[in-house]
């Protein structure tokens, strides 16, 4: 079953039109008239109109001309320092104007950048960096100063500025082809150690054109660009709008993860076009949005949709599906208004001059309507992993089903199925690898960290949570000597070596490992955690108060778990931002209150929230009139 390639291929829409001007739909879509690079494009814009808005960050704000020109001169410096084709450069930044400058120079200068969270265990950063061995490492202080000692050259962004501002502002006279690699990204490796996927200029080029062109992109509109440099979807909110004279527009972390917070950012700030991950859309979709607004559209994916759009709202739901080894996107579809009982929201069809593929465990194609495991086919399929010729040969097989010599599939290890209209629904995975918070994680390499603990002889890593809630990874452990660590001594030890979002919410002690009958460990049989099973920093200690009971059933009902202690920690029990503003929203509908999200950070704990909670009810009622507040007691 399949979506056949085609130069301009239909979609779920069935329309690939559009109102920009400068698209020629025809020429787009011929990989062999595409532009050697995205920076050809972003230069052209620059030369175009060098004082549009470019890049805007609290205030900052970078005109086409100086994001080129600034770009030009970083550029200039990497191929002084030797970065050529297929050079490999870190760009070890958070989210800024900094770092678009810095993408866009490894780009100019005919290298592929590494993006690498700052935010990740200097461990885990320096794993990647010693694997795809750059030839330079772009970064910011402190990482520019602990990163420094590796076999790379380091630019350090804080202190290297006087020599990069004396390079040329004119452009390097680099060639680039559509073959040569763009960037590598990490994913979570089912190995036990991240992987990094080889994405080329030609699979980058496929994604850009084919956004443009479905959501019609002008130099009118204006983007966001929300997140994480790790994230591939970093990815797709940069390069499609700068190559077309849009802006992007970059906002606070503690705006980008509260909905109230982020909607009226979107709102004021004019965005026309946003992603968010999953977990996040599904929160903006239950607000209230002005009539007027200039969002257009509201992309999302990284995780399974669960919920449709109300009637009524100013933008359109965009449901979108990819492996980050297929460049981002493969897959992509409005969703409706309405919803339809125990039906999800689809990830629509094929993008352009992608195919996809329903098959067996023989590589052939179901039947119609039936399940089976999604591969992915044509211009979107990166190169390879880096470094792992043996993992690359047997995810990226040749593509029996197409004519073109060297043609590859994709296999993705999702289950799903075609539809009668044509749109694939996705089932969930083959193996155990998990999605949350938009994030794909291998348990298998959780699991290699924890069984490096002295006191732990193996370990299990699963998700817990149905499909309706918040997923949350559990560790399930089987000690040395029966004497199980903390909870908090096992997070630190994790920590030096994990991104947080890696880390399991909950550790389970449990005896022995089930079994299934051909020796496999039962997932299905593993016990659900207790009060007695569950391991803690402290003991156990139940509500006391009836403030602490009605918190203890918010959280346990909101963490997906049996039961809470009034001192176990709101973050620790595997919440975060996002889970926070739906506690103060349900702390304000059962008490009468108002928290901040500050004051959940600094009050995490049912004792702690319990205390501050009653000390605004007490000031509420003191303010009160008699009546008034014996009808608040009541």
């Amino acid at each position: 079953m399949t979506m056949p390639t085609s130069p301009i291929p239909s979609n779920s829409m069935g329309r690939y039109q559009t109102n920009a001007p400068d698209f020629d739909p025809v020429r787009v879509w011929s990989a062999k008239q595409m532009p050697g690079c995205v920076s050809d494009l972003v230069a052209a814009q620059a030369a175009e109109t060098p004082e549009a808005q470019a890049v805007s960050a609290h205030g900052t704000i970078l005109s086409y001309r100086e994001l080129d020109e600034r770009a030009n001169q970083l550029a200039h410096r990497l191929v002084a320092l030797g970065v050529k084709r297929e050079s490999i450069v870190g760009i070890c930044m958070k989210r800024s104007p900094e770092a678009i400058v810095c993408a866009l120079a490894v780009l100019k200068a005919g290298g592929a950048y590494l993006p690498l969270d700052p935010g990740y265990p200097i461990e885990r950063i320096n794993f990647m960096l010693n694997e795809a061995r750059p030839r330079v490492l772009i970064a910011e202080n402190p990482r520019a100063e602990q990163l420094s000692t590796g076999a790379w050259n380091v630019i350090n962004i804080d202190t290297d500025r006087t020599q990069i501002d004396s390079q040329p502002r004119t452009a390097t006279e680099v060639e680039v082809n559509a073959d040569q690699l763009a960037y590598v990204i990490y994913t979570s490796g089912s190995t036990g150690e991240p992987k990094g996927v080889e994405v080329t200029h030609q699979n980058l080029l496929n994604l850009v054109f084919w956004h443009r062109q479905e959501f019609e992109v002008t130099k009118r509109d204006r983007a966001s660009h929300l997140a994480s440099v790790g994230f591939d979807a970093a990815v797709w909110e940069v390069w499609p709008y700068l190559t077309a004279g849009a802006s992007l527009h970059l906002t606070a972390d503690e705006t980008r993860v509260s909905p109230e917070q982020l909607r009226d950012w979107l709102v004021n700030e004019e965005v026309s076009i946003s992603f968010l991950p999953t977990a996040l859309a599904e929160r903006m979709l239950a607000l209230q949005w002005p009539e007027q607004s200039a969002l257009r559209f509201l992309l999302t994916g990284a995780d399974t949709l669960h919920r449709y759009p109300t009637a009524g709202l100013p933008f359109q739901l965009v449901n979108n599906y990819g492996p980050t080894e297929c460049t981002v996107v493969a897959t992509s579809g409005r969703v409706l208004p309405g919803s339809v009982a125990n039906i999800l929201p689809t990830i629509g069809r094929p993008i352009a001059n992608t195919t996809v593929f329903i098959l067996d465990a023989n590589l052939e194609q179901v039947p119609a309507g039936a399940s089976g495991e999604l591969y992915i086919g044509g211009a979107g399929v990166a190169r390879g992993y880096l470094n792992r010729p043996d993992i690359t040969a047997d995810k990226f097989i040749r593509d029996p089903f197409s004519p073109e010599a060297g043609a590859r599939l994709y296999q993705t290890g999702d289950l799903a199925r075609q539809l009668p209209d044509g749109e694939f629904a996705y089932l969930g995975r083959i193996d155990d690898q998990i999605k949350i918070l938009g994030y794909r994680i291998e348990p298998n390499e959780i699991v290699a960290v924890l069984d490096r603990h002295p006191s732990i002889q193996s370990s299990v890593v699963v998700a817990r949570g149905n499909s309706c809630q918040e997923k949350q990874l559990a560790a399930y452990i089987m000690m040395r000597n029966g004497n199980p660590p903390a909870a908090e001594d096992l997070r630190t030890f994790l920590l030096n070596e994990l991104p947080d979002y890696m880390v399991p919410s909950i550790f389970v002690s449990v005896a022995a490992m089930p079994l299934t009958a051909n020796g496999k460990i039962d997932r299905a049989a593993l016990p659900h955690p207790t009060t007695e099973n569950t391991l803690r920093d402290e003991p156990f200690t139940a509500p006391r108060t009836p403030i602490e009971e009605r918190l203890a059933k918010i959280l346990t009902s909101l963490l997906n778990l049996n039961e809470v202690s009034v001192n176990d920690n709101f973050f620790l029990l595997g919440g975060h931002s996002l889970l926070g503003t739906q506690l103060i929203a349900k702390i304000r509908g059962a008490f009468g209150v108002e928290l901040g999200l500050r004051t959940l950070f600094d009050t995490p704990t049912i004792a702690d929230l319990s205390s501050e909670i009653e000390r605004l009810i007490l000031a509420k009622v003191e303010s009160m009139t008699e009546d008034e507040a014996l009808r608040l007691l009541a």
